[in-house]
């Protein structure tokens, strides 16, 4: 069997992206915020509870999480669904029309929640999180704050700001000792670092491994380091499309180290070879960035 990490799987994928691409569709009529009802066939429906994480069939006892919905929808094996569930990560289902209708924030909000929040600094709560829980130096960590990337989040966490192509911060990563999320009513494009010349994008699942692989790699004057917030959103393609069009450009799928990571790698395999431009993939010797540049520091004290 594939090496898949199950929980990340289940955080990363939802019932409806799995419903969605199967073929279902929403009943609005017979649906809540807090049920969705998918119809396919005559009889066939499946209600998706739990935000999106959990499911069950009215029509049987038949219920359980996305993984036991893959099996459901026709995988003959657990193998077989985590290999559907893994194939979708990054794929974002559509919004019924009364999320759609509902959204708590405007642009205007979220780029003022965003301004509201300080600039991590040195011997900040947020600071001291990237710097000595994951690692991350003190300079690359002075990189972001400078290039406008990152914010102090509540309680010890980081917000690292997605913006969209015009430089607007859409959404941002949070991220902290006991928290991990996406803003709320925010829109995901890419959290990147580095020059805006680069030639080189290194694209990662995750904002504080775009600063660990910079770290690592001593931030290379010809590299952009981006993040995907583990998602795929429109603005998110459009932006390494853009970017992929380049004269001379280099895309750098550094995504996990697993299943996963090679699912998102596929797909800028794609979009490179598309736009004619060179292609790389690039492992950590653990299971992400910021594992690896953890690990690579923890070798140099005890060899200290």
């Amino acid at each position: 069997m594939p090496r898949y990490d199950i929980d990340a799987l289940k955080a990363a994928v939802t019932c409806p992206a799995l419903l969605e691409t199967n073929g279902w569709k929403v009943d609005l009529r017979e649906s809540t915020p807090r049920a969705i009802k998918y119809r396919r066939g005559e009889g066939e429906i499946i209600v998706v509870i739990h935000q999106g994480r959990g499911w069950f069939d009215p029509t049987s006892d038949a219920k359980g999480d996305v993984l036991s919905l893959a099996q459901r929808l026709g995988s003959p094996d657990f193998a077989s669904a985590a290999k559907a569930v893994a194939d979708l990560v990054g794929f974002e289902p559509s919004a019924p029309a009364w999320q759609r209708k509902s959204k708590q924030y405007s642009p205007g909000a979220i780029i003022s929640r965003w301004s509201e929040r300080a600039l991590p600094r040195p011997g900040s709560a947020a600071w001291s999180y990237l710097t000595l829980t994951r690692a991350i130096p003190e300079a690359v960590v002075s990189a972001a704050v400078a290039a406008g990337r990152l914010r102090e989040g509540p309680k010890g966490s980081i917000w690292a700001g997605h913006f969209d192509a015009s430089g607007i911060v859409v959404g941002w990563e949070e991220r902290g000792p006991n928290w991990r999320g996406f803003a709320r009513g925010g829109g995901k494009a890419l959290f990147s670092i580095g020059s805006d010349k680069a030639l080189r994008l290194c694209v990662t699942e995750a904002a504080i491994d775009a600063m660990s692989l910079a770290a690592l790699e001593e931030r290379r004057p010809d590299s952009a380091y981006a993040s995907t917030g583990g998602g795929w959103a429109p603005s998110t393609e459009s932006q390494i499309r853009a970017f992929a069009s380049r004269p001379g450009a280099q895309i750098v799928a550094a995504s996990d180290g697993n299943d996963q990571g090679d699912t998102y790698a596929e797909r800028l395999r794609h979009i490179a070879a598309e736009a004619g431009a060179q292609y790389l993939r690039l492992w950590p010797d653990a299971e992400d960035w910021n594992e690896h540049i953890q690990q690579s520091r923890a070798g140099q004290t005890s060899d200290g």
